[in-house]
């Protein structure tokens, strides 16, 4: 079996009194999605902290692409190809979407904005960027000054923008948080059709939206991972529904 893109083994994180993430162990295979859900407070947070570098473990390992990049800070996590979803730059209202994914591929390529005017004609950055776009269903706004796009468009423009530096590994927090179920269904017909093209780990609290898009699922539960594996396995679970879930599956 192919070495997982990322795995995290045996991590622990502490806040005083307060154990975050207990002995947690996951892996994410090359092109999977691959979500974690659990209650509020269950750790989902401190743990995409520790993955992406803003935390660092009491306890445990985390590799990547087979290197370990457990004390590796944030930006040398990105350059290895780990990219966060909301993370990458923040939108700049008075930029069009199109300058907005221009300015990420410029950014993580380590050019200065101080060029900026030069660069909002450079092909190699323009390029990419509407390429991004229309993997996120955005071509058509490329020209729309981002304070004129709606909500689901912002979340779509901040996943263009992340998959316009070619990461090797997705972070996904909360996509659809503060969508209706119009901009929801988008989002996830959106993730659904770059599946497979970048490998995804899914944090959400929309259950459809996770049993729509996930290969398969990792429960927490106060930190510890109480179970993984595919949306049929993850529903038939007795501990899970338990646990989380409690009737809320039921066919």
């Amino acid at each position: 079996m192919l070495e997982p893109v990322l795995q995290a083994s045996n991590l622990v994180k502490r806040f005083g009194g307060l154990t975050a993430t207990d002995d947690l162990s996951l892996d994410i295979r090359e092109g999977e999605i691959h979500a974690v859900i659990g209650p509020n407070g269950a750790g989902k947070t401190t743990m995409i902290g520790q993955l992406i570098g803003e935390l660092r473990p009491d306890a445990g390992s985390i590799r990547f692409l087979g290197q370990d990049i457990t004390h590796l800070p944030v930006h040398k996590r990105s350059h290895l190809g780990i990219a966060r979803s909301f993370q990458i730059t923040s939108i700049f209202l008075n930029f069009t979407a199109l300058d907005n994914v221009a300015l990420a591929v410029q950014a993580h390529d380590g050019h200065s904005f101080r060029f900026w005017g030069d660069a909002r004609r450079d092909a190699g950055l323009r390029e990419p960027a509407m390429e991004a776009l229309k993997q996120v269903g955005l071509a058509h706004r490329a020209d729309v000054v981002a304070s004129a796009l709606s909500h689901g468009e912002h979340r779509q423009l901040e996943i263009a923008m992340a998959l316009a530096t070619r990461p090797k590994l997705l972070l996904l927090d909360e996509p659809m948080a503060g969508m209706g179920p119009e901009d929801s269904a988008r989002m996830v017909a959106m993730l659904q059709s770059i599946k497979g093209s970048v490998t995804m780990l899914l944090i959400e609290h929309d259950m459809d939206a996770v049993f729509a898009l996930a290969d398969r699922i990792t429960v927490l539960v106060y930190g510890h991972g109480i179970a993984t594996g595919t949306p049929d396995d993850i529903r038939r679970n007795e501990q899970v529904r338990q646990a989380y879930l409690g009737d809320e599956l039921e066919a």
